[in-house]
């Protein structure tokens, strides 16, 4: 049985939660408009992940990235016991989470910071993703 406090904290916590979403959806929008970009961009998830190539490294990486996604949901969705396919499922997910730190590297030095602010990025991304969105830091371009 719920009490009336248990309501309270459950509503608040959904509301907190919902002005978090808008945050970051917001944050995303800003990002692509500082770039250049209009901000709707940033809702569209695969097209969203093409411009942020686009805007910071190459989408020739993009296509990269495609193929290494499709080669990690082809061999999760397989089930086999195979020694091979769970090697190849882990070497596809390595050369995905590579491909994300790199690509976390260069958003972060397109908009002038380092690794400092990569490392930010990769382990305090909301946070780090609200800084580079409502902070002081400018769109460079592809370093």
């Amino acid at each position: 049985m719920n009490t009336p406090l248990t309501v309270v904290f459950s509503l608040v916590f959904f509301a907190l939660a919902l002005v978090w979403i808008f945050l970051q959806i917001g944050a995303s929008c800003k990002i692509f408009e500082k770039a250049g970009e209009s901000g709707w961009k940033a809702l569209i998830p695969l097209y969203s992940t093409y411009i942020q190539y686009k805007l910071t490294w190459s989408t020739q990486y993009f296509s990269l990235f495609l193929v290494i996604s499709a080669l990690v949901f082809i061999c999760n969705s397989i089930q086999s016991q195979s020694l091979l396919v769970s090697l190849f499922s882990l070497a596809a997910s390595l050369a995905s989470l590579v491909l994300h730190i790199i690509s976390t590297h260069k958003l972060s030095e397109a908009f002038g910071h380092g690794i400092g602010f990569t490392l930010g990025l990769l382990f305090l991304g909301p946070i780090f993703t609200l800084i580079l969105a409502f902070g002081s830091s400018q769109y460079q371009g592809p370093q």
